[in-house]
């Protein structure tokens, strides 16, 4: 999308107004390495934190993880790798104002994705931030804000974005060779195990409870929601439509050329498999309307089949033939289901890190191929779907506001963050 597209305009005039704050602009060193901190080291953190471990530019200064012996596990692995071991943090607060830091990886639950974004932002860091880039509409909007108002550099992890034969695949659709393309459907099939909560309890000696809460609205600690269920529940996941749909709808709404949001969107679904303490759907069928084109969302978590033999992917349909994408391939189809051409390759992990770090060398936010606005379009596609559900209507999206033309539907839009936690505001 280029930048003076009519839906970046609104969207930047319809910004939130924000405190204006100092801004550490830390420019990228140029005959240095880029200093990042990884926060959030657990699980998919560590894996991205190996990515950028990979470039030869880049040195791990700071872990931060709210786990202690999370921390002292990767500190000696990165040491181990690198023979400088990174310091260790407990609090991300203490980062915000260490000058040897240009950037953020942040891959904690979704709750604290935005609020790490914005602050690091107006701290002077550029960031990368895994999907999906918000908890809530307006919590985004802020992080864009906060990205523009510093001139930052963020990324979003939807990494194959950044793989080869994705753009290989663009190209060929951009082509014309199947026509007009119309419709698309992105999905996701798998079998799930039911979420059984723990009863509540007392946060473990050292954890700081209160912090991993965050904008969160207050609860007793529970361990399985700490620990792994916080995805399913409301108030720190985004359910599965969030967490790999955002994925598949990415690249679904890339090869059709959909860089804004669509018109209105509706969505059936429910809990219809387990009766557990989850609370986010197990089932989803999202139907997103463009003014020309219809994309569509299918999830089934409790479903061995697989479609065109793909767990997850997306079709494409053209007037002249279709496309199949998988997480590492792509095959278009002649009407008669020959194959026209096709390509595949990794998912993109190292080139999504090594082009983030290119943007923070070069300051150019348009060679980031996952920038947050663009990220951020098809995060509020699943925020709006499951907004659709819960609400059981067919919402229309105005496009400069974000927000939904019924009321009960924009009270999700955003929540108000917990005291010392709160959203900032962007002048």
């Amino acid at each position: 999308m280029t930048q003076s597209s009519p839906s970046r305009r609104s969207f930047l005039q319809a910004a939130l107004a924000v405190v204006s704050a100092p801004a550490l602009l830390t420019a990228a060193k140029p005959n240095s390495k880029i200093g990042v901190a990884c926060i959030g080291v657990r699980g998919r953190g560590n894996s991205v934190m190996g990515s950028f471990l990979a470039e030869p530019d880049c040195e791990i200064t700071h872990i931060c993880d709210l786990r202690a012996n999370i921390r002292e596990q990767r500190g000696a692995e990165v040491e181990k790798r690198t023979g400088r071991k990174p310091k260790l943090v407990e609090n991300y607060r203490d980062l915000l104002n260490d000058p040897s830091i240009d950037a953020f990886m942040v891959a904690t639950p979704d709750h604290w994705h935005a609020l790490l974004t914005i602050e690091g932002c107006l701290a002077g860091k550029d960031v990368y931030v895994e999907k999906p880039a918000s908890h809530n509409i307006a919590e985004g909007r802020v992080a864009v804000a906060a990205a523009r108002k510093r001139d930052r550099m963020v990324q979003m992890g939807t990494q194959i974005r950044s793989a080869p034969w994705l753009r290989e695949a663009r190209e060929f659709v951009q082509s014309g060779a199947l026509g007009k393309v119309i419709s698309g459907r992105a999905w996701e099939t798998e079998r799930t195990g039911p979420v059984k909560l723990a009863p509540d309890g007392q946060p473990p000696a050292g954890f700081d409870y209160n912090i991993w809460q965050g904008p969160a609205p207050e609860r007793r600690y529970n361990e399985t929601i700490v620990t792994s269920a916080w995805r399913w529940m409301f108030n720190y996941g985004t359910g599965d439509l969030g967490n790999d749909g955002v994925h598949r709808i990415d690249y679904c709404r890339y090869l059709m050329g959909l860089d804004t949001l669509p018109d209105a969107v509706s969505c059936a679904g429910g809990k219809f498999f387990h009766d557990d303490d989850q609370q986010w759907p197990d089932t989803q069928f999202v139907t997103y309307e463009y003014p020309k084109a219809i994309l569509q969302y299918e999830m089934r978590l409790w479903s061995k089949p697989r479609l065109h033999d793909a767990g997850e992917g997306a079709v494409i349909y053209g007037e002249n033939g279709w496309m199949l994408v998988t997480n590492t391939s792509w095959k278009a189809f002649d009407p008669a289901g020959k194959v026209m051409k096709e390509g595949r390759g990794d998912v993109g992990d190292r080139a999504h890190v090594r082009n983030f770090l290119d943007a923070v060398k070069s300051r150019k936010r348009e060679t980031l191929n996952q920038e947050i606005y663009s990220g951020h379009v098809s995060t509020v596609m699943c925020h709006a779907g499951n907004i659709a559900w819960r609400t059981r209507k067919r919402l229309r999206i105005d496009p400069a506001t974000e927000t939904f033309d019924y009321a009960e539907a924009n009270q999700f839009v955003g929540r108000e963050h917990r005291k010392g936690f709160e959203l900032p505001k962007i002048v």
